[in-house]
């Protein structure tokens, strides 16, 4: 064994511990399937949202850790359930009208209301592979609606018409009384209108394996269970296909926990030995609201990558999957910032540091050098008193401050300069708001100007950061923090910036000593 399987066998990295939960089902022997298989599952009610990125980011991680503490090979199933009725049109797609003619209808058998696709599951199957495919995941993409009529599922459909009164038994048990008269785990497609019916079953048929019911008309009519004629309601579903599929690895978020006994208690009647779960807290919008795919509120993938790179994401993923996270514009700056500080440190790091590391996880073991000698928040106020249109613009403070650098040599910086201004333009400029100072403040600022005209220890940021912090002792400043978010709210309309001394020494003594006065002055006030 390795001293990387050593070291992975032993790290706290949650990655590493669902890892070796699922190393253990295999303890004994391996697999007679001959691999590992992780899954994760999406509904294509509605257009993906950056939840959904999150289940298979994170599921891609604990496979690559599964993958160093073991030789078994494995696969990574992406299974959309576009066979699923639709049951409400989502609010942020267009012609709302025309499918809400086609309710209740498999989402594959929709249209697609943006004229690109066959239909709208199509649609939104194709948004999520798009997604996918940009951050590089290897996996295998399942639809609902083929491994239905292809009759990958009709052994295990089967055994579910066998097994019927058992799998009722699991379901009754977690349903009002109302809801008990109507249920029925398998649900038929309408062989005239095409929608998926909710209709008690009258009769299940284990010789021919079909199953009799009444359509909301009162005419009966049987169909077999399978080829794609009838589907499972979604819980005997999520426990059936495990059954079928023999899954190791599932993860979902939190609104499905309460279910697992049941998606756990269907498997294991279907002959299926239940996978190993690992339960997600979900992500929040700006106003603390769960993310909605039908809502179509909190950020899409697409909004994201607008202003910042793929990694940025994939750190926010990974960072505690167990606490539920506010997921709105303004974490992105912090998050960018963090990925980068964290692929400095890596090269530094024993073995053991560089398996915690998230750079180890996002990257698969081999993490890129960090060219960002700018921190994200600190080109984000470079453009805010720069006046800077372009990449360019920032540049050329960039150059002087780090001379070394160049667009070609450090690709990260110039992509983060774009995102920066854009980031800007759209987030920071609309919401600043510069005051006056105080007496004590107007003071302090005085005195900072006086020692800035004087200096001469050139563009040293750790120097410059002890003068600003010297000023803010001599003038009484208690916390300090308080002088420090004067100089934000004053010099920059923000409640919090960067190291102060950074920022002079990327935007320049002179030019901070003009900042500084145009504000005694009262002009970025006004």
């Amino acid at each position: 064994m390795t001293s990387l399987r050593d070291a992975a066998m032993n790290s706290k990295a949650w990655p590493f511990e669902e890892a070796r939960r699922v190393l253990k089902r295999y303890e004994k022997a391996p697999p007679k399937k001959g691999h590992v298989l992780f899954e994760t599952g999406y509904g294509p009610s509605g257009l993906p949202h950056i939840g959904t990125f999150g289940e298979v980011a994170r599921t891609t991680m604990i496979r690559r850790a599964f993958e160093i503490i073991s030789d078994i090979p494995t696969r990574l199933i992406c299974f959309s359930d576009d066979m699923d009725g639709m049951r409400k049109v989502p609010e942020n797609v267009p012609q709302g009208d025309m499918l809400r003619q086609h309710m209740q209808k498999p989402l594959t058998s929709v249209p697609d209301p943006y004229g690109l696709f066959d239909s709208f599951g199509g649609h939104n199957n194709a948004m999520l592979r798009r997604f996918l495919d940009t951050f590089g995941f290897a996996y295998e993409f399942y639809s609902a609606t083929e491994f239905y009529a292809s009759g990958a599922f009709d052994d295990t459909l089967r055994l579910a018409a066998e097994r019927y009164d058992a799998i009722m038994g699991v379901m009754m048990a977690s349903l009002r009384e109302e809801r008990q008269q109507t249920y029925s785990c398998f649900l038929p497609i309408h062989p005239e209108t095409g929608r998926v019916l909710y209709v008690p079953i009258k009769h299940v048929d284990t010789k021919d394996y079909t199953v009799t019911f009444d359509d909301e008309s009162g005419r009966e009519w049987t169909l077999p269970v399978t080829g794609g004629q009838v589907k499972l309601q979604w819980k005997p579903d999520f426990g059936a296909r495990w059954a079928a599929l023999d899954v190791d690895f599932e993860m979902y978020g939190k609104d499905h926990s309460t279910n697992t006994p049941i998606y756990d208690g269907i498997c294991e009647i279907l002959g299926g030995k239940k996978p190993e779960h690992f339960t997600y807290e979900l992500f929040l919008d700006d106003k603390g609201q769960k993310i909605s795919k039908s809502k179509g509120n909190g950020l899409t993938i697409d909004e994201w990558l607008s202003y910042a790179a793929t990694e940025s994401l994939s750190y926010f993923m990974y960072q505690k999957p167990k606490t539920a996270k506010r997921m709105h514009f303004d974490v992105i700056p912090r998050a960018v910032d963090e990925y980068h500080q964290q692929l400095r440190a890596y090269p530094g790091q024993p073995a053991d540091q560089q398996l915690a590391n998230p750079v180890w996880h996002i990257h698969g073991g081999t993490p890129p050098a960090s060219h960002m000698v700018v921190p994200f928040s600190m080109l984000l106020n470079l453009a805010s008193v720069a006046g800077a249109k372009d990449k360019a613009g920032l540049w050329g403070f960039i150059r002087r401050y780090a001379p070394e650098a160049t667009p070609e040599t450090h690709p990260d910086l110039d992509a983060a300069a774009g995102f920066a201004l854009r980031y800007f333009t759209d987030f920071v400029a609309p919401t600043r708001q510069f005051r006056l100072p105080t007496g004590q403040e107007a003071a302090a600022m005085q005195d900072l100007a006086a020692r800035l005209m004087a200096w001469d220890g050139g563009l040293d940021a750790e120097a410059l950061q002890s003068m600003v912090f010297a000023v803010g002792k001599d003038h009484g400043f208690e916390p300090l923090r308080d002088w420090f978010k004067a100089l934000y709210e004053v010099l920059l309309g923000a409640s919090e910036g960067p190291r102060f001394g950074g920022f002079i020494a990327l935007y320049g003594v002179q030019e901070t000593l003009a900042l500084i006065e145009k504000a005694l002055a009262g002009q970025l006030a006004a």
